[in-house]
């Protein structure tokens, strides 16, 4: 089977990769949450771990990589800024694997309502 899907064409292999690791840590969905909700500095954001200030800035690099944040500077300040597109287009992905899904499912049941 075979979903025509516009995000599937448009993110390559490890484009998605690089979104569902940085996803699959709590740290980095928390760190996603808060700069989503506004930008906030590298150090604001280590103020709430129990973790090294180095620890924070590799799951923001994480997250950056992924494209899931952009940094920029701000004096001596690194400033992080969620990319709500970019989670979109994670969203949509899901909603895409969704459908394959579905259509198997549909399938399923077809095959099993013939006599």
């Amino acid at each position: 089977m075979v979903v025509d899907s516009p995000i599937l064409d448009e993110l390559t292999s490890d484009e998605v990769d690089r979104i569902f690791g940085a996803l699959a840590d709590a740290t980095r969905r928390d760190i996603l949450t808060r700069v989503l909700g506004r930008e906030q500095s590298v150090s604001n954001l280590a103020e709430g771990y129990a973790m090294s200030f180095a620890a924070v800035q590799k799951h923001v690099a994480v997250l950056e990589r992924a494209a899931l944040v952009t940094k920029h500077r701000n004096g001596r300040e690194q400033i992080v800024h969620g990319r709500p597109a970019a989670l979109q287009r994670a969203a949509s992905l899901l909603d895409t694997y969704e459908e394959i899904w579905r259509a198997r499912v549909r399938s399923i049941e077809t095959i099993l309502s013939e006599d």
